[in-house]
């Protein structure tokens, strides 16, 4: 039982710091999305992460495939084409980059 308690506060430690990391990560992954998206905005309404990208933004499928292209390189990973359709807002494009960055 001693052992267990003594053990306890290390562990919470650690869990905070891989929360913090991943909160860190969502910021990056988030901010890096937007930055690529911003040039397609519309009426100086701010992209976030409810935007829908082909609704909301004045972007074509052939600029969003260009933009996935630079956030595998920006996170070193390879969204799958099926993927990438299914995708309508910039939340689910974060999402989509998080679950595979994490592989």
């Amino acid at each position: 039982m001693q052992i267990a308690r003594n053990l306890a506060p290390d562990t919470r430690g650690a869990i905070n710091v891989l929360q913090r990391e991943r909160i860190t990560l969502r910021d990056d992954v988030m901010y890096e999305v937007c930055r690529q998206l911003a040039p397609y905005g519309v009426d100086d309404k701010p992209i976030t992460a409810q935007t829908v990208i082909y609704d909301d933004l004045s972007i074509d499928s052939l600029a969003v495939m260009d933009i996935v292209v630079e956030l595998e390189d920006r996170f070193d990973i390879a969204i799958p084409i099926n993927t990438v359709a299914e995708i309508r807002t910039v939340k689910e494009l974060a999402d989509a980059i998080l679950v595979l960055a994490r592989r």
